[in-house]
């Protein structure tokens, strides 16, 4: 995710042209946001397919948890050429790209499914992943520069409440459509040719779901298409493949990525616990399908938080507002951690409405007045959502080495800390 080139102007009545320094094309926000929907959608999807494959392969949770690690490794991976790609080829085309690679990862689901292997699973959400990658570069710089400079925070925010609203809907109906499937054996108590059978069977489910995720991006790529050229005389500052990096000597911009990596971290690990974490019987004591329609509960609090934040940060000092929230975050953790029953229960999923405005807040916070090496800013924000890989493959590690989810939860803590320092930081304007 990061800020995008800058559009220079066209004499094109279709095309968007630069005032100033933004870019004035109206028709291309219900685009943005389609686009925000989609890949806020499909990453939550994880969320459901962990404790499934959990399950069905007999994982511990490190284990269960590389599948945020292969899913956020893409940013580290590609998210310097998807940069590179989007800059070569503009942000319509660069889109179209980043759909197909998508459609691909899920078409993918197809082979792991028949060969009931857990890597080819692990391989196939990395290819998906590749693609949000790329449409991602696109998205985020797109929607800060559809408009003014001094509402960037308020506009990414609103745009990044249509990515909670994937993100709300999609793990509700992913719960009935792949948790609802299991079966009433469990996978521990078969082997051989029985266990391979009923893996193959029991992810059947997951084919389908992401089968259909494939036709509907195959869709959405040929609408895209069809306004490839809507952007006219986009213009890219000239850069090397890594010399983004150099913009992390910047204090507020370096300090504003790690901040990416530590919330992301964060909130994509407590979703991924979310549905472990309910079933406890000392918590809500859940079965698996009605703990994964919770996790809606939790990305809904972050929809709402963005379409309010979206309002506060037009009148609060963003970096306050972000030390605010982060601290919210630490004291539910805390109220969840040491309290049991709904309490607890309520108290995780409410972290939600904290992580509401912190990534556009961050993003837009560490990128002002990059000018000219916006683009270079975007490929280094999408590396730094490698938190997401990282910080949850802890968390599993800390969860077994513990035997506690709660004590597993301590990481995100940390990370919250942090993200509040940096808001009293950035609580100025660069």
């Amino acid at each position: 995710m990061a800020l995008a080139p800058q559009a220079s102007n066209s004499s094109d009545s279709n095309s968007a042209e630069a005032e100033g320094n933004h870019i004035d094309a109206p028709e291309l926000r219900l685009f943005v946001m389609a686009l925000f929907f989609i890949f806020g959608g499909i990453t939550s999807l994880n969320d459901v397919i962990i404790p499934k494959l959990k399950e069905l392969f007999t994982l511990n949770y490190t284990q269960a948890m590389l599948v945020q690690f292969c899913f956020f490794t893409a940013y580290l991976v590609i998210g310097i050429p998807g940069a590179a790609l989007v800059k070569r080829i503009g942000y319509m085309r660069g889109a179209v790209a980043g759909l197909l690679t998508m459609m691909a990862g899920c078409l993918l689901f197809i082979p792991a499914s028949q060969t009931a292997t857990y890597g080819v699973f692990l391989f196939a959400l990395f290819v998906l992943a590749s693609g949000v990658v790329i449409v991602q570069v696109v998205s985020n710089p797109l929607i800060s520069l559809l408009g003014k400079s001094e509402t960037a925070h308020s506009r990414l925010t609103f745009a990044q409440a249509f990515n909670s609203l994937g993100t709300t809907v999609f793990p509700f109906f992913g719960a009935i459509l792949i948790l609802g499937s299991l079966a009433s054996i469990s996978a521990d108590q078969l082997s051989g040719p029985e266990l391979d059978a009923y893996r193959t069977a029991e992810t059947q489910a997951i084919v389908n779901g992401y089968l259909g995720l494939a036709v509907a991006l195959a869709i959405v790529a040929a609408v895209v298409w069809m306004f490839r050229n809507k952007l006219q005389g986009e213009k890219h500052e000239a850069s090397s493949l890594l010399g983004g990096f150099s913009l992390l000597k910047r204090p507020r911009f370096g300090y504003g990525a790690l901040c990416i990596f530590l919330y992301v971290g964060a909130e994509v690990s407590i979703g991924s616990l979310i549905v472990n974490y309910l079933m406890q019987s000392h918590v809500m004591g859940l079965q698996e399908q009605a703990a994964g329609k919770l996790i809606g509960l939790y990305w809904g609090g972050a929809m709402i938080g963005r379409f309010i934040g979206s309002a506060i940060l037009r009148m609060v000092s963003p970096g306050m507002v972000l030390a605010f929230v982060s601290t919210g975050a630490i004291s539910l953790i805390l109220i969840s951690t040491n309290t049991s029953g709904t309490v607890s229960g309520y108290a995780l999923l409410a972290i939600g409405l904290m992580n509401s405005i912190m990534f556009p807040t961050i993003f837009t916070l560490a990128c002002e007045k990059l000018g000219s090496r916006a683009a270079d800013g975007s490929g280094i924000i999408n590396v730094a959502i490698f938190g997401g890989a990282v910080i949850p493959l802890l968390t599993g590690v800390v969860a077994d080495a513990t035997g506690s989810l709660a004590a597993a939860l301590i990481l995100p803590a940390i990370c919250y800390a942090i993200i509040a320092g940096f808001g009293i930081f950035a609580r100025r304007p660069a």
